[in-house]
């Protein structure tokens, strides 16, 4: 199932977000807290199963949108990646190395060490800007809280100018309600990104995706589609027995990507919106057991599974 305009392209690409849960290198860093992933900790993070997992994040990126476009993703907005060495090793990969990506990333002052980043095919994207926008929160004793970073990625893609907001908003690890402040303050910023981009040109195509650890109806990412006008087509895609995320054997879609009006009526044969989908092939899913049809991940817990990741990708196509 997928939320789509129906018509016949003569050019289209897919768009995509992936969460990779915890792309780590397997070096300990002294900024962040990242020493359960090392080859010496209880997890065992060799240098073996950080390949096993580059590979496996490669194929899936891929593979994403393929079957509609009969090509590799044109941009690919990632969540959970520790650095820019962690990228060049994934597009290196035998999978993405003959696709022309290049990326944009800037670490964050998350205590973990996880950033968004963007990937993108530099034979089809040209970028004009970039910038990370910090969102600031304090925790119980008044102190800042770090949290990741929203990436404003401009550029033109085949001639068409787009605005990308890469998101990973705070986690409701420590409970929804707990946690809600800082989505919130997340949501603000992006609205404040909005509106710069909307000063400057009413018509802007902008693309917002991420991990929002919300759901689509949720307050802080329904307001900003209400808003500023945008569309969001991930609004009709979870069902009972489908999203991109799983909690308590309870389906979520946390991973989006929304976009202004922009492009669905576009002007001047630029590009519109075509589809949406989750990208939740058959490979990417635990094939028995209790858990069978959720994500197959790379550790459940300190056992290591040598999967891919505890979310699907999801993806739109744009055509013209």
């Amino acid at each position: 199932m997928n939320s789509s305009i129906n018509n016949t392209s003569l050019l289209s690409h897919t768009i995509a977000f992936y969460n990779t849960e915890n792309l780590f290198d397997i070096y300990d860093s002294k900024k962040t807290s990242d020493s359960d992933l090392t080859p010496t900790a209880d997890k065992r993070w060799t240098a073996k199963r950080y390949s096993e997992k580059l590979n496996n994040i490669g194929f899936t990126i891929s593979k994403i949108g393929k079957k509609e476009t009969k090509k590799h993703p044109a941009l690919i907005g990632l969540a959970e990646v520790e650095n820019g060495s962690v990228i060049n090793d994934l597009i290196a990969t035998s999978h993405l190395k003959d696709f022309n990506y290049n990326y944009i990333h800037y670490n964050s002052k998350d205590e973990r060490g996880i950033d968004v980043a963007l990937i993108f095919d530099e034979t089809l994207f040209k970028i004009e800007s970039s910038k990370p926008y910090s969102i600031e929160l304090f925790n119980n004793s008044g102190k800042v809280d770090y949290t990741r970073d929203i990436l404003l990625v401009t550029g033109m893609l085949e001639g068409d100018k787009i605005h990308f907001i890469l998101n990973h908003w705070s986690s409701r690890r420590a409970g929804t309600k707990e946690t809600e402040h800082k989505r919130l303050a997340a949501s603000n910023k992006v609205g404040e990104i909005i509106s710069t981009i909307k000063s400057a040109d009413t018509h802007s195509k902008i693309i917002i995706m991420g991990d929002f650890n919300d759901e689509p109806s949720s307050f802080n990412v329904k307001r900003l589609v209400d808003g500023f006008q945008l569309f969001n087509p991930m609004e009709t895609l979870r069902t009972y027995s489908r999203g991109t995320t799983t909690h308590n054997k309870q389906w979520n879609v946390f991973d989006q990507i929304f976009f202004t009006d922009s492009l669905l009526a576009p002007k001047n044969k630029s590009f519109e919106f075509e589809l949406a989908d989750i990208f939740d092939a058959q490979f990417l899913k635990n094939s028995k057991g209790k858990f069978k049809g959720a994500p197959f991940r790379t550790y459940v817990g300190k056992k290591y599974h040598g999967g891919y990741s505890d979310h699907f990708p999801v993806y739109i196509t744009l055509k013209k």
